[in-house]
């Protein structure tokens, strides 16, 4: 679920539509979590669709560390890919927004953690990183897990309307975590690897 001071709103004709906020949304809030609705798919699953249906997933699901294909049922599909991400994915299936969202702003995420299944080219934003690549994961999460570390203090701090949404265990873990008493997971765990996926069903 996409954080509720939201709206979908048209961007550009390249990008499409864009989820922006309605407020400020500010850093260290919780933007999305994996919640009871989202649809869970598996690969074989997707291989028995009817093309149309298959494409429409591939076009506006994400991979998780399992493999599975992750369908957000509300407007969080159309939040769009930048190289300067207002939010990112923690390996808790719940997302953070890295800095203050201003209302009207884009929230936007790093594609590199998706899974993608192929290296796409987005809109050219100015930084060193200009190909979107499937194992984007391996070679960014170390700057990701810097950023995320300091984002988790905040987390108590500031309302969280989406909180209730995390299990009761991972509130503890989340909270001991913003207090220095245990490490976070890293964003490594984010990493689908074929090869190995018979060990992660």
């Amino acid at each position: 679920m996409i954080h509720p001071d939201t709206r979908l709103e048209w961007i550009n004709e390249k990008k499409g539509f864009g989820v922006v906020a309605t407020k400020l949304i500010p850093k260290g809030s919780i933007t999305w979590v994996q919640d009871e609705m989202d649809g869970i798919f598996l690969q074989e699953e997707i291989e028995n669709f009817k093309e149309l249906s298959r494409q429409h997933l591939e076009k506006y699901s994400f991979r998780n560390q399992k493999g599975e294909y992750i369908l957000c049922w509300d407007i969080a599909k159309y939040v769009n890919h930048s190289f300067y991400p207002s939010c990112l994915s923690t390996a808790y299936n719940f997302e953070l927004a890295v800095r203050d969202i201003q209302p009207g702003e884009e929230l936007t995420d790093d594609y590199g953690y998706l899974n993608i299944s192929e290296p796409f080219i987005p809109e050219d934003e100015g930084a060193e990183r200009k190909v979107v690549e499937p194992d984007d994961t391996l070679k960014c999460y170390k700057d990701w897990d810097k950023s995320l570390e300091q984002l988790f203090s905040l987390i108590p701090e500031i309302e969280q309307p989406l909180m209730e949404l995390l299990s009761k265990n991972l509130q503890q873990e989340v909270k001991r975590i913003a207090s220095g008493k245990q490490k976070m997971l890293s964003t490594r765990h984010l990493y689908f690897e074929p090869e190995n996926a018979e060990f992660k069903r």
